[in-house]
């Protein structure tokens, strides 16, 4: 089975960088296995399955005694058999085991898909493989336990001296009652209980031997592998960076597209595109159902399940793997000529399934008719990341569908058609709303100081603390244009000197990114660091979210190194060092009469500054310290923020399946009774403050709430000050 298991993942692409800093991966493995730091987001079931995984290594030994037991019921292991540290272990482990396994299995049946249907996180796992692997767990360690009790009875009768209290802390009371058989009763039980632990452990090791897809069984083995190759050696989720597009490894050169092998796969087409560590994480998946629980696309009844889709990718290599192997001449004596084999290969992976929605299975077949996973699968993603954050298992599901999406995008030209706009904008105007760059600095206009422009007012940013990156959303979209007059206002009140790049300023191209278009992002991205680096731009402060993580993270692929800052990290830091005072409360002055009263605000966390860059502190500690403010909390906040549905270039297309997700998420918002709910982000301010006004429109109620930029509030409350001074 180790041998098709390599065999497999080896049909898979070359994948440099995942054993760098081995000392630093290995101490990573060791965090998250023995603190089980991925499971801690469910306690009960973290702690249970930490005693279930500890038992599986710590009670093989007892298996070894089973085997020697057979020969002789009063056998135990030389130098540690009657060691009464190693029996308090046993006993124990063996007894929380026991419980584990059982609050597991009532955990299975209490969220079982037929009391809570699609809302279930099991909905679709392979319940007879979870349901066999919980039942090996639960018979194994009752016969551990059984055959402790025997053991103490056996040794009671031959009054050996080990058989006290002492070395059967745990199980003595169940030998006692066994002391009236027989010795010969006592040896034929032991035996017989021997050997049913016995067929039960080699049952299990023959079932998963056949059954390479059985996740819930072999996760137990690949799941250390899957860890340790992450892709950030200190990460504590496999979140980051999206990685170039490969080829045999190598990042594509874009500007020689020329000398590219006409048939090198650009993005991921067949599923031996994928990387070698794509088919480990599809092969590891546990089907746990975390990822499915928390994507926002699955929640609001789309038909993506990043579980389905990993367990489709799965059944489907595993499947391919013995026809490429075949075709490669490793088995040409044996598998060549297989037709089912054949039929398998000619799958695409993205496609038409003729799936029926009130179905979601049926957007899933990974043997065909017609495709792997529906093309509705592939374009349902947000890309928020919740998946991977979740993932105990560290699963890279967002690379393996901008993969699938750059496929689809730059050789089958096979995309939802809103997004033909969102490219054709790009390319031509350089911002996704076709807007003229002539435009760019008309968000300044109002403002009563003048706003530095690099290469006219100011030679470069040298001359300034920070190069403000004003962003598309930032210079085009009304709502958003609030938020960034009210940071350079802030910034100029703290004497903070910046300036921006005017009409120079070109989308980061993050949308284009995320929907599968790398040669437009490599277009846009390229252009920008050679602007940034022509006028020495090294510390960048930004409003939008998807700005921050692309340039922070990604344009160090191509060259640009910034020190980049999100404005909320940064009004936070001048509010701590007393360069801002907010001195009352931001909507006082709106109400002058009623300032003795709370204002409560619910915070959204943008996915792209929280989830996939863990700034989660600044925005809050902004709001903790506004004048007369309750923080009110929505029950998905931080690490479990609910997306509003604007990323993965999502915002440009049209949901047209379930339900949407930012009146799901504006829906949570309304629950808390906060009067504002507070973004930082302008993808979130725009999802949300429609979501709003569709509740407003339905209801005709919540008139009085509003969506507001952190940078918004921040402003009404110092500028208040500023006006009574």
């Amino acid at each position: 089975m180790i041998s098709h298991f390599i065999a497999t993942f080896t049909v898979g692409q070359v994948d440099h960088g995942r054993t760098n800093e081995p000392a630093t991966r290995t101490m990573t493995l060791v965090r998250e296995i023995v603190g089980h730091t991925r499971m801690a987001r469910k306690p009960v079931v973290a702690v249970a399955h930490w005693f279930v995984m500890v038992s599986f290594g710590l009670l093989f030994f007892t298996l070894l005694t089973a085997y020697g037991q057979l020969v002789d019921p009063h056998f135990a292991l030389p130098l540690i058999g009657h060691f009464f540290l190693y029996e308090w272990a046993t006993e124990f482990i063996a007894w929380t085991s026991l419980v584990g396994i059982t609050v597991l299995m009532v955990i299975r049946q209490v969220k079982h898909p037929r009391s809570l249907g699609r809302r279930s996180r099991f909905f679709a796992s392979t319940f007879w493989q979870a349901y066999y692997v919980e039942l090996t767990i639960l018979g194994v360690v009752i016969c551990v336990l059984t055959l402790r009790g025997l053991e103490y009875a056996l040794g009671a009768a031959n009054q050996e001296w080990w058989a006290t209290g002492l070395h059967f802390p745990l199980t003595s009371f169940i030998g006692r009652p066994l002391s009236g058989m027989s010795i010969g009763a006592l040896e034929t039980a032991t035996v017989i209980f021997a050997s049913l632990k016995i067929l039960i452990s080699m049952a299990w090791m023959i079932t998963i031997a056949v059954q390479p897809t059985m996740g819930v069984a072999w996760h137990r083995f690949l799941a250390f592998f899957n860890v340790w190759f992450k892709r950030n050696a200190d990460g504590k989720t496999a979140l980051g960076p999206l990685k170039p597009m490969l080829i045999k490894g190598e990042p594509v050169d874009f500007e020689n597209m020329e000398e590219l092998d006409e048939d090198a796969p650009l993005g991921v087409g067949k599923v031996e595109d994928f990387t070698w560590k794509g088919l480990l994480d599809f092969t590891t998946c546990t089907e746990c159902g975390r990822c499915q629980e928390q994507c926002p696309a699955w929640s609001t009844d789309k038909p993506l399940s990043p579980k389905m889709l990993v367990m489709a990718m799965r059944n489907h290599a595993h499947a391919k793997a013995p026809f490429l192997l075949a075709a490669e001449g490793e088995r040409s004596g044996l598998l060549a000529a297989d037709d089912t084999l054949a039929t398998i290969s000619t799958v695409p992976l993205v496609g038409e399934t003729g799936y029926d929605i009130s179905n979601p299975r049926s957007a899933y077949r990974p043997q065909g008719p017609d495709a792997v996973i529906d093309q509705d699968v592939l374009w349902s993603c947000t890309t928020c990341g919740a998946c991977v954050e979740q993932c105990p298992v560290d699963i890279e599901h967002v690379d393996a569908i901008v993969d699938m999406r750059r496929h689809q995008v730059l050789i089958e030209s096979a995309f939802p058609s809103e997004l033909s706009g969102l490219f054709k904008n790009l390319e031509n105007k350089a911002n996704p709303w076709g807007m003229p760059a002539r435009g760019r600095l008309d968000w300044a206009k109002s403002l009563p100081f003048e706003v530095k422009v690099l290469g006219q007012e100011v030679a470069d940013a040298s001359e300034v603390e920070y190069l403000f990156w004003v962003g598309c959303a930032g210079a085009y979209e009304d709502r958003a244009k609030k938020t960034t007059r009210a940071v350079a206002e802030l910034l100029n009140a703290a004497g903070v000197t910046f300036a921006v790049l005017g009409d120079g300023e070109t989308c980061t191209g993050d949308p284009a990114r995320r929907a599968g278009n790398e040669f437009l992002f490599q277009m846009l991205a390229q252009a920008n660091v050679e602007t940034l680096n022509e006028v020495k731009a090294t510390k960048i402060v930004v409003t939008c979210a998807h700005c921050f993580n692309t340039l922070n993270n990604e344009y160090p692929q191509i060259g640009g190194q910034y020190e980049v800052v999100h404005h909320t990290q940064l009004l936070n830091r001048l509010v701590r060092d007393k360069r801002l005072i907010p001195v009352s409360r931001p909507d006082e002055a709106d109400t002058p009469n009623v300032a003795s009263v709370v204002e409560t605000v619910t915070y959204h966390d943008p996915c792209y500054l929280g989830r996939h860059n863990g700034v989660y502190a600044p925005p809050r500690e902004l709001i903790g310290a506004l004048p007369g403010v309750e923080l009110r909390e929505m029950p998905r906040s931080g690490q479990k923020s609910f997306c509003c549905g604007g990323g993965g270039a999502r915002m440009w297309m049209e949901e047209k399946l379930g339900t949407r997700i930012n009146h799901n998420r504006t829906e949570e918002a309304l629950a808390t009774s906060a009067r504002r709910i507070a973004v930082a982000c302008p993808f979130c301010h725009v999802m949300l403050s429609d979501g709003l006004t569709q509740k407003q429109s339905e209801t005709g109620a919540h008139e009085e709430v509003e969506v507001v930029d952190v940078a918004q509030m921040l402003l009404a409350a110092v500028r208040r000050g500023h006006e009574q001074t």
